[in-house]
């Protein structure tokens, strides 16, 4: 191995010598404590602290890092606190998550670290938002995120690189290729024989070091960053390097090749780094052991400290509390009381709009939104008022840009992420179910980021254009779900979906767009989430629903002359308004919960069970549901139509009522 100090100091290289060694006692102790059975599972490092140690050290400080299991380094060479990340490890409270999750999958803002979870590829779409908000901001800095050469394959990676490069964002997409995913060696995990070769298909530079080489590493990092932040793009740095040991301590590496681990035990990073500053007369043999000794204590006093703290004592508030980000919502009125008639999704338009103006850092981002204006018009004229870099066209990449959306908001920043239709939300579900939603449960970071959701059938547009998806949602703690019905609703709500630092998805039906219209404020307002409203009173039953469902139970209503309903707007769907519905339920006691989602395992489904739980004592009669038939949404008007509860919903009112 050729070590090439360039024009660094002695102090320089005694400095790298020291920040590579961290990790490797670290982990040679840590593998002695896992064998102790003092810690539960250990994913090694050891023959790859080249790359981490190299890269962290080239960055600023201020620069974020988005790491793997395997890079133990970034941790160490950002001066985290050993008893600290210890605990984390053990899962104390000491620890950045409380408990909560385990070894890497945590972020520090006060590191400048965003830690993985456990599915590859998310953490690039995040490191383009973070890259983003720098560009945005004019901050001249670069962000580095980690992949495993294994991890390359997912989707999630080739929408964040691509991302990156139509938007030239400054990123440095690091592959540490180590030869296998797992137990699957590179040749059954690809057919390039270089990731440089990938590169050039995404129109970015490649380049690759020997990831081994600690001052290759090093100074090609800090040569790329140097040029990087004064002219931003993404890079691709392939890193060639081994893993020495297996996925996780339990998976052994039987699966290797004898020969093959005997060629890259001579290419060891520290041993051979080590070999060379004695060469050089840098470092003797009493200043190895003397920086060892050191490094020895520090971590012999973080695990004392990390130790002496036990698992969490549960505490179910505190649990509960922690789901969404702490927030205190302020009712605004409008300012005025100019009012003008507007159509559903004028009123969307027209908040969206003025939350632009509300909040200066607000990003929209979505598929045609900017010039063309959506498809469905929404954000027309809005990149003449706030520009390209505020209003941005994304690729056809659903997971990198709510990806993106998060890593804005590790930055600061607030995002709003176009659905072009809610059906395709479901290429970035693992984004959303388990980046947004758990970000600050796990780690204490706010996802502020509405996504919305154009929902709903009636318009003949087949299985794929037309479905109502939220109760996918509705089962993941974190996130918040908003459906409002009217216009009026549906300016107040987004406006405050946009104002709460949680991740909020806000289901528009489609069917509404143009089809009802009311007096609507001119000025910005909003109107609380969490709280339902009751838009029609009666006294023989309680009708419970939303979006579109108000409309038909409305219209049903009307051709009932002798049955006077409440109808219940629930207008938010998590957290759902339990006080308006136990109240109605006491008034009428006879409840029918109707929604165009299909029935089984619809939202109605959860309600009813509440209903039952919490109110049976006041019911007349069981709580019975309407919902749409349980199957895919057909394309025909006939059958969709026969599909949507609408036309059940009579017999189903007449049946409670005569109960």
């Amino acid at each position: 191995m050729q070590f090439n100090r360039n024009t660094l100091s002695d102090k320089e290289l005694r400095h790298l010598y020291e920040a590579i060694v961290y990790p490797r006692l670290i982990e040679e102790k840590m593998l002695i404590l896992l064998r102790q059975n003092k810690i539960s599972k250990w994913f090694s490092g050891i023959g790859q602290e080249a790359i981490a140690v190299g890269v962290t050290e080239a960055l600023n400080a201020d620069e974020y890092i988005l790491p793997m299991h395997r890079n133990l380094g970034v941790f160490t060479s950002r001066n985290m606190p050993f008893d600290r990340l210890f605990a984390q490890w053990q899962g104390t409270l000491m620890g950045y998550t409380k408990g909560r999750d385990r070894s890497f999958h945590f972020g520090t803002n006060e590191h400048h670290i965003v830690g993985m979870i456990s599915h590859l590829g998310p953490q690039n779409g995040v490191a383009d938002g973070i890259a983003l908000a720098t560009k945005l901001k004019k901050e001249n800095r670069v962000t580095v995120v980690f992949n495993g050469d294994g991890g390359t394959s997912e989707g999630d990676f080739h929408e964040a690189v691509n991302v990156a490069a139509v938007w030239d964002l400054p990123v440095i997409f690091i592959v540490e290729n180590n030869g296998y995913g797992l137990s699957t060696p590179s040749n059954e995990q690809f057919r390039c024989k270089s990731f440089v070769d990938k590169a050039i298909g995404y129109g970015i530079e490649g380049v690759q070091v020997d990831g081994n080489n600690i001052l290759d590493v090093y100074s090609t990092v800090k040569k790329l960053t140097e040029d990087i932040r004064k002219n931003p793009r993404p890079i691709l740095l392939e890193c060639i390097t081994f893993r020495m040991r297996g996925h996780e301590e339990a998976s052994g590496t039987k699966y290797v090749p004898k020969e093959l681990m005997d060629t890259w035990a001579k290419k060891d990073p520290v041993e051979n780094y080590e070999k060379f500053l004695s060469a050089e007369g840098v470092l003797g043999e009493k200043d190895i052991e003397s920086i060892r000794k050191k490094i020895k204590k520090e971590i012999e006093a973080g695990l004392k400290t990390a130790f002496e703290e036990t698992h969490p004592q549960p505490d179910t508030q505190l649990e509960l509390q922690d789901v969404y980000a702490p927030y205190s919502f302020n009712l605004t009125e409008p300012a005025t009381n100019s009012t003008s008639e507007k159509r559903f999704i004028d009123a969307i338009s027209d908040g969206l709009r003025q939350s632009m103006e509300h909040f200066p850092n607000l990003v929209l981002m979505g598929q045609d939104i900017a010039d063309y204006g959506g498809v469905f018009k929404i954000t027309d004229g809005f990149v003449k008022q706030f520009g390209k870099e505020r209003v941005r066209n994304t690729p056809i990449c659903e997971s990198a840009i709510l990806g993106a959306g998060l890593g804005l908001s590790v930055k600061g920043m607030k995002a709003m992420v176009e659905m072009q239709f809610a059906d395709f939300v479901s290429e970035g579900i693992t984004q959303l179910v388990n980046n947004l939603a758990k970000a600050h449960w796990r780690w204490g970071q706010t996802a502020d980021v509405v996504v919305r959701m154009p929902t709903g059938a009636g318009t003949a547009a087949g299985p794929f254009h037309s479905q109502s998806n939220e109760a996918w949602f509705f089962h993941t703690p974190g996130l918040k779900i908003v459906y409002p019905s009217n216009p009026y609703d549906a300016k107040g709500l987004l406006c405050a979906s946009i104002e709460d630092p949680n991740p909020v998805m806000y289901f528009e039906h489609k069917l509404l767009y143009r089809s009802i219209k009311e007096m609507v404020p001119d000025d910005y307002y909003t109107v609380e989430i969490g709280k339902a409203k009751l838009v029609r009173e009666g006294s023989d039953l309680s009708v419970i629903t939303y979006g579109m469902g108000v409309h038909w139970a409305a219209e049903i209503l009307d051709s009932m002359e002798n049955v006077q309903a409440d109808i219940l707007d629930l207008r938010t769907l998590l957290p759902w308004d339990k006080d308006a519905v136990e109240k109605t339920v006491k008034k009428t006691n006879r409840v029918l919960v109707l929604h165009e989602d299909t029935l089984t395992g619809g939202i109605g489904a959860e309600i009813s069970a509440w209903i039952n739980e919490h109110c049976f004592q006041y019911l007349d009669a069981p709580v019975m549901r309407v919902a749409s038939l349980d199957t895919a949404i057909p394309f025909a008007p006939t059958l969709e139509r026969n599909f949507l509860p609408k036309g059940r919903i009579k017999a189903v009112i007449e049946k409670v009522i005569t109960y």
